[in-house]
């Protein structure tokens, strides 16, 4: 931390598998960081018992503004950002892990504009997108024609709703491409899986949740790690295509990489004030 800069102080919503990482990583490493823990909410307080010191456990969610928090992040489910999105950012920076959230029209609007009125920016971590910043750059030139993100993983890791679940019984024998189309018609069927979708939606709102494509894919045959996929096209015949290959303990919905990754997004959370920022 650099003498004179201020501690910026973190909310955490959610105490997942992501959130017990971030929680022990501002405890360890936060100071050095400039960043330190303001509290810790989940919907089970039962679970914070033992781990989170009770001076940083938080009760009640909509008490949130006692605590003083600087930047809150969720990482809980999409529901968080729906029903207490605007609360945040009127109070504090929000970054939104679970961006599924903003293929709500209502809520992605209502956020953008609490956002540039109070000043607060509206954080969305890149997680496992690869090449975020790339995308948005080719989004704000005007230079981006289509956008396709894939998705595959062990028809194990899904955590998947109405005729996707039942699709994905069929696919544990051999691969199967579960959906292909808008992002927007996924993320409400695939909340907890298609976050990294959602990130790129906002990485190029030329496009958004209409016009980006989504692909959705299970196969048996990845039991320890995912990949994603992207494909970006411009004029000319422009085109770049990426592979992701990130390490996934059996069954898990988020993969290894990631967990570094949001921690890494969370550094980078200063000085962006009144916009939305891929982080």
């Amino acid at each position: 931390m650099s003498e004179g800069q201020s501690r910026r102080r973190v909310g955490v919503v959610g105490f997942g598998h992501l959130g017990q990482y971030l929680v022990q990583r501002l405890r360890d490493d936060g100071l050095r960081h400039g960043l330190e823990l303001a509290f810790v909410w989940n919907r089970d307080a039962s679970k914070l018992k033992g781990t989170v010191p009770a001076e940083l456990q938080l009760g009640k969610l909509s008490d949130f503004s006692e605590r003083h928090a600087d930047i809150i992040i969720e990482v809980a489910h999409p529901c968080i950002a729906q029903v207490h999105g605007e609360s945040f950012l009127r109070a504090a920076d929000f970054m939104v892990g679970s961006p599924t959230a903003l293929a709500d029209v209502g809520t992605e609007r209502k956020l953008r504009e609490v956002a540039r009125q109070s000043g607060h920016t509206l954080y969305i971590p890149s997680g496992a997108l690869w090449g975020g910043q790339d995308i948005q750059r080719m989004d704000e030139g005007g230079m981006l024609q289509a956008l396709t993100v894939t998705m595959t993983k062990h028809p194990d890791s899904f955590r998947l709703g109405g005729h996707l679940g039942e699709l994905l019984q069929c696919a544990r024998q051999e691969r199967t491409m579960l959906y292909e189309g808008p992002v927007r018609g996924l993320c409400p069927l695939a909340p907890n899986n298609v976050n990294t979708m959602a990130a790129a939606c906002m990485a190029a709102p030329s496009l958004g949740f209409d016009g980006v494509k989504g692909c959705l894919v299970a196969d048996p045959n990845l039991p320890d790690y995912h990949v994603v996929e992207t494909e970006a096209t411009g004029p000319g015949g422009f085109s770049v295509h990426t592979r992701r290959k990130n390490p996934a303990a059996y069954r898990a919905v988020t993969g290894a990489a990631t967990f570094a990754a949001f921690w890494s997004s969370l550094l980078v959370c200063r000085g962006h004030g009144g916009q939305v920022y891929l982080c």
